[in-house]
């Protein structure tokens, strides 16, 4: 990978791991579904009125939209509000750099070198031990919904490569005009007219530096990066840099919330390092067969 595309990965990753912390702060005003809906009706306006539709099928944008606006970071934000710790969400979500890896061989036919498969097993066994080192506050469905957003994610990381687009900034532009109604349809079927009469009455500048930085700097930029990266390199060499997002998640969660590591949580994080190490260590390219 070269130098300037690795550097994107790791200002990718911070970025995406600072969101986990931050979105925690407007969660505690704004419900978790009203939020994603929010998220991506300024992703999508007005800048769908200045940006070119990227030149792939309407149906490639739908799904890509439904996919990592509703299927993804809704459930996120649902799993946080329910008690997961922000910097735990932000390692859960990485179980999509291993569905990512098995889509890679599945679809793609690519081959993973011995430090990828040597970084699966180390990143596994970090993965489980933070789940376990958990304070207990998480409910097991909070868990569960942080897992299906992560296998979520390794399916719109196949989208990007299925549907061979060029113009990443346009593709997230555009994708971010399908999640909006259904969230707000879903929020208002779960709670009525609450949510909304919340956000008017309790709105403060706390969220709306929340909101706005999940919209440009998560959700615009990182998008952005990532499917840029997506585009230029195998899934199974892209997909192992998001193991980074945690440790900029917990980092972010001890510095803005107070969350403190104890020995537990940092044998993992330790653990997550190492399989990030192991897993980039250069290896003959994967194998294509045609």
């Amino acid at each position: 990978m070269q130098k300037k595309h690795l550097t994107l990965a790791v200002l990718v990753t911070a970025v995406w791991g600072l969101n986990f912390p931050i979105t925690k702060l407007a969660l505690a005003a704004i419900d978790p579904l009203l939020l994603t809906a929010l998220r991506f009706t300024l992703a999508a306006l007005p800048w769908v009125f200045f940006v070119r539709r990227p030149p792939i099928a309407m149906g490639w944008l739908a799904a890509y939209g439904l996919i990592f606006g509703v299927a993804m970071w809704a459930l996120i934000n649902l799993g946080i509000e329910l008690g997961v710790p922000p910097g735990t969400a932000a390692l859960l979500i990485q179980f999509s750099a291993f569905f990512t890896l098995g889509w890679g061989v599945l679809l793609f036919r690519e081959h993973l070198s011995l430090g990828q498969t040597l970084g699966v097993g180390l990143a596994a066994l970090g993965l489980i031990s933070i789940i376990f080192s958990s304070p207990g506050h998480a409910t097991t469905v909070g868990y569960g919904l942080l897992l299906m957003s992560a296998f979520s994610w390794s399916v719109g990381n196949v989208i990007i490569k299925q549907s061979k687009v060029r113009e990443m900034f346009a593709f997230v532009v555009w994708a971010s005009l399908f999640p909006p109604i259904p969230l707000l349809v879903l929020t208002w079927l779960a709670h009525g007219s609450a949510p909304f009469t919340t956000l008017v009455t309790h709105l403060e500048w706390v969220s709306v530096f929340s909101l706005l930085f999940q919209v440009y700097a998560a959700t615009h930029f990182c998008y952005w990066g990532w499917n840029l990266l997506l585009r230029e390199y195998p899934v199974s060499r892209v997909a192992p840099l998001s193991l980074l997002i945690p440790v900029f998640g917990v980092a972010g969660s001890m510095l803005m919330l107070g969350h403190r590591v104890d020995f537990n949580e940092g044998i993992s994080i330790a653990l997550i390092l190492s399989a990030l190490a192991v897993g980039l260590m250069k290896g003959r390219e994967p194998v294509r067969i045609a």
